[in-house]
């Protein structure tokens, strides 16, 4: 008798998921995606345009084998459970399974499960279903989508410009970028002028002149103020309230991301790469099992389960009077949210108590969510804020301080958010309602252009606009930064001078369809699709025939940028070498190309860059680089040749072996003996 066959993305995954099922179930990977849109027909989209956008799908370069195999176990299996990820590109990784292994509609079921825990993945065959055909084609449209803008905006890109590629999202993400730089280098700064009072225990800063808002520009004016101040300050009134602090919602992706980013100091690629370990499961004492619900959402609802589960945990530890309330969004969720937030999967697995099973990255980032869904039902902090003003011939000081009567939620995470008490003088014991100043003074300052966008700001500003989805932040960013477009100096982003020139000549002819508005409301399309409210192909036609005449506009009159010049000569008919862009990187080449069609190659730039003789053989020494990037010392004749050194080597030789010298860190070391100098 066959078993039971479940087919997960995953191989980590899978493994964890097999010890819930038991010796009846079979639990293999997709290892992820197993076919994407060919690069056949117009353009190499993938897609025949005049028959409705019809895909065609290929399967993945090497993949085939993996086919094979799921297919002999299908052939093996009673019956076939397709459990990929809870969200559209989950629902179409099965739907590509299905249609690819030839899988039977009475034969198969689509399970998802928000959490990689026994309970959770056991409940996701009680609600068994079919594939969600408007899922699939809402996430099959997107694909299409980028596939057509990507293709034909990168092509222009590369023959027109230095950029290297353009896309439905990235596009606009780096017009944010180069946006935000033009305002700063259009910012005047200006001079304005601040009073302070200085008392024994506190500060108070001038705000206003008769109760009207004041804004000092000169430094004269400052002067003239001071001199009509005395020392002596009136307290005018003292208005003490309570309020609550309230928690913040459990994370979504794109909050985790931001959090992240600013607590811990990670890369959003960074963080869903260990948000995925976290969900797929981590060998604990006595069990393997997923640590957190799904990282990819954009909800923040919390299940009742856990709900119930947490409000118990709080009030054993801490006392009925810590316990919360679940928080409603007003946010409206659609169908891709309809998974929870990013949640541990029980709140008894406490993070200092499982800290040995986990690396220090996974801890740190695990830790962060645990206490944020914790916090998220407890009860509010209760703070109690005093705002004084002081009077000074008409002139009102403002000081305020603020103490935490009730810490409530912040009892677990305060160590995340800035709390500090203001403590002020009790100011109603005072016996005169005259207080003297130990000194008043003016102090300069000057406006500020606004910041450029460090990651988690600029993830903050995608999900507000309503660019991108949660899966798409890290990758649009990765992106950017890949294609050399932007730089982070003091980790913020600073476009390049390619990124630059791209969003330019992006905007002189694609301004409707690359900004912001433009992927909000085709977000919003793609979201009718999911909810069976728009036609796929529909939404496409109306797209193309829009896009495509704008395409064949640019490529006949967008300006090429003239290539830059390397200072050197064609050896073959003496035109000057340029540095030209393909799609595998820059290359030298002659400037009168196709007459002729001189191409520098590699070996030739090589010796160039070469350094001293090679110490081993008749070649030269020359800088290389790793895969990685990583620059080494290696010889021109390599293979035949295997010298290679870390350190750069230098003309002169060992005064004690006659060995060869290299340099690193103002030393200079022998290869072949001790000397050191």
């Amino acid at each position: 008798m066959g078993k039971k066959l479940v087919i997960v993305e995953s191989p980590h995954k899978s493994k964890t998921i097999e010890k819930y099922l038991g010796k009846d179930y079979k639990v293999v990977s997709s290892l992820g995606h197993i076919r994407d849109l060919s690069t056949s027909g117009k353009y190499g989209f993938g897609v025949d345009i005049e028959n409705d956008f019809k895909p065609d799908y290929k399967i993945i370069k090497g993949k085939s084998k993996l086919v094979k195999e799921l297919k002999k176990d299908i052939e093996d299996a009673t019956f076939v459970y397709l459990a990929t990820d809870p969200d559209r590109e989950g629902e179409a990784i099965s739907w590509h399974l299905y249609d690819t292994l030839g899988l039977k509609e009475n034969n198969y079921d689509r399970i998802v499960f928000n959490e990689i825990t026994k309970n959770a993945v056991l409940n996701s065959f009680n609600n068994a279903r079919k594939i969600d055909d408007n899922l699939v084609k809402s996430q099959e449209t997107r694909r299409i989508l980028d596939r057509i803008i990507g293709f034909r905006l990168s092509k222009l890109m590369q023959s027109k410009t230095g950029g290297k590629s353009a896309g439905r999202v990235q596009s606009v993400a780096l017009k944010l970028i180069v946006d935000r730089e033009r305002e700063i280098e259009a910012f005047i700064p200006e001079e304005y002028f601040e009073i302070d009072a200085y008392f024994n225990d506190f500060s108070a800063k001038l705000e206003m002149y008769n109760h009207k808002k004041i804004e000092i520009k000169e430094e004269s004016r400052a002067k003239e103020i001071l001199n009509e101040l005395s020392k002596a300050f009136t307290i005018e009134s003292i208005d003490k309230k309570e309020k609550a602090k309230k928690s913040k919602f459990p994370f979504i992706t794109s909050t985790l991301q931001q959090e992240a980013s600013t607590k811990l100091g990670f890369t959003s690629k960074k963080t869903m790469m260990i948000a995925q370990k976290l969900y797929e499961g981590i060998s604990l004492k006595d069990e393997t099992v997923g640590l957190i619900s799904y990282m990819r959402t954009d909800s923040v609802r919390l299940s009742d389960e856990f709900v119930k589960e947490t409000y118990g945990y709080i009030k054993n530890k801490f006392g009925s009077e810590y316990v919360g309330y679940v928080k409603k969004s007003n946010k409206t969720e659609n169908v891709q949210d309809a998974h929870e937030a990013i949640r541990p999967t029980s709140i008894y697995r406490n993070p200092e108590e499982i800290k040995e099973y986990l690396t220090n990255d996974e801890y740190k980032l695990y830790r962060l969510i645990y206490y944020r869904a914790l916090a998220s039902l407890m009860k509010d902090a209760k703070v109690l804020t005093t705002a004084v003003t002081l009077d000074n011939n008409n002139y009102q000081f403002k000081v305020s301080g603020q103490i935490v009567v009730f810490d409530g939620y912040l009892k677990v995470y305060s160590e995340y958010e800035d709390t500090q008490d203001i403590i002020l003088p009790d100011f109603d014991s005072y016996n005169s309602k005259v207080i003297a100043a130990n000194n008043i003074e003016y102090s300069s300052h000057t406006t500020k252009p606004p910041s450029r966008y460090t990651e988690s700001k600029l993830i903050k500003e995608m999900e507000e606009l309503g660019i991108g989805r949660p899966s798409t932040y890290a990758k649009t960013i990765d992106t950017i930064e890949e294609r050399g477009y932007v730089k982070l100096v003091e980790k913020k982003f600073v476009p390049t001078e390619i990124g630059i020139e791209t969003t330019d000549k992006l905007q002189e002819f694609f301004k409707d369809i690359i900004n912001v508005e433009y992927t909000k409301n085709m977000e919003d399309d793609l979201d009718k699709i999911a909810d069976g409210n728009l036609e796929w192909n529909k939404l496409l036609s109306i797209f193309y025939k829009d896009f495509e005449p704008k395409v064949e506009v640019a490529f006949k009159e967008m300006e090429k940028k003239a290539p830059e010049e390397t200072g050197e000569l064609c050896p073959n008919c003496n035109s000057p070498l340029v540095i030209k862009q393909s799609k595998y990187g820059k290359f030298v080449a002659c400037s009168n190309y196709p007459t002729c069609k001189y191409i520098k190659n590699e070996k030739e730039e090589k010796e160039v860059k070469a350094i001293i003789d090679c110490p081993k053989c008749d070649g030269k020494i020359i800088e290389r680089k790793t895969r990685k990037g990583k620059i080494f010392y290696g010889c021109s004749n390599y293979p035949k040749c295997d010298f290679a050194s870390w350190d750069k080597p230098v003309e002169e030789k060992c005064p004690k072996c006659g060995g060869t010298l290299t340099e690193k860190k103002d030393k200079i070391k022998c290869m072949n003996c001790d000397y050191e100098r």
